[in-house]
């Protein structure tokens, strides 16, 4: 029967086994995890990304602080543009190409400033690693609806006069001298008045899902087939060591003596009635 599953070997295989399910199954959780990030946020685009601007009150809806759940929220501000301290981010890629983004200070009248994100460009042709040109925002007072996005983490590299690696909020507060609202930075939605030239405007985020369901169940489904290949090879040495009792049992043919000349001599008297 089954007796060879008791054996070290065998328990070696479900051992190995074992590992492989438990495997497929973290697997297949961080997918789900994966797909439980993604849907949140979708959730909160959808929320938030095409809800009625709110006017700024300080204190209470800048980006002084940040909570995950308002982001996207667009916020209206009233300032002016801090032009001579713009700087630009490097390596942003925009549908496979390579760019930057222009962030600007908006003054506000409460004498603080929040970090405006307003817009892409591409990469220069007239000077390596710069924009050909970056356009001016509007001058004087402006109007200003920006949605909510959280500041990024400082990166360990470099960048030339002017620019920036990453959206690193209190470095770029630290270079200035008035208070900057360093918790959150505004994603560019609309200026009033409008200026000549814009960079171009962050496109809407993505709201699919991908793949990550399908791929949790592919990891589930390939943790039970270890079990399920673990019992077809029980099944398949079972059947072998049957046939090989089996053989062993069967008694073996004695090869067939072959007749004496007294033998044929006997048969051929038995045949004429003689004996």
């Amino acid at each position: 029967m089954y007796r060879f599953l008791f054996s070290a070997r065998w328990f070696g295989w479900l051992a190995m086994v074992m590992v492989i399910a438990a495997g497929c199954v973290g697997l297949g959780r961080w997918q789900l995890d994966r797909r439980e990030a993604v849907v949140e946020d979708i959730q909160r685009i959808e929320a938030n990304y095409d809800a009625a601007p709110e006017r700024y009150a300080p204190g209470e809806n800048g980006f002084d602080s940040y909570d995950a759940s308002r982001e996207w929220t667009p916020i209206t501000f009233e300032g002016t543009y801090d032009v001579e301290n713009q700087v630009i981010v490097r390596n942003r890629p925009l549908n496979g190409q390579p760019g930057y983004e222009v962030l600007t200070p908006l003054k506000l009248e409460d004498g603080t400033a929040v970090i405006i994100d307003r817009g892409w460009l591409p990469i220069g042709n007239v000077e390596a690693g710069r924009p050909d040109e970056i356009p001016a925002p509007p001058a004087g007072r402006v109007e200003v609806t920006a949605r909510m996005k959280p500041g990024e983490p400082a990166v360990n590299r470099g960048a030339p006069e002017g620019q920036v690696a990453s959206i690193d909020l209190q470095a770029l507060a630290a270079t200035l001298d008035y208070p900057v609202q360093d918790a959150a930075y505004g994603l560019l939605a609309l200026e009033r008045p409008a200026a000549a030239q814009t960079p171009v405007a962050a496109p809407k985020p993505s709201i699919d899902e991908g793949p990550h369901l399908s791929y949790s169940m592919q990891w589930f489904a390939f943790g039970v087939l270890a079990f399920v290949g673990l019992g077809y090879a029980a099944r398949q040495q079972r059947r072998s060591d049957s046939e090989q009792d089996g053989s062993d049992l069967r008694q073996p043919v004695r090869p067939r003596r072959r007749p004496s000349s007294e033998d044929e001599e006997d048969a051929i008297l038995d045949s004429q009635g003689i004996r």
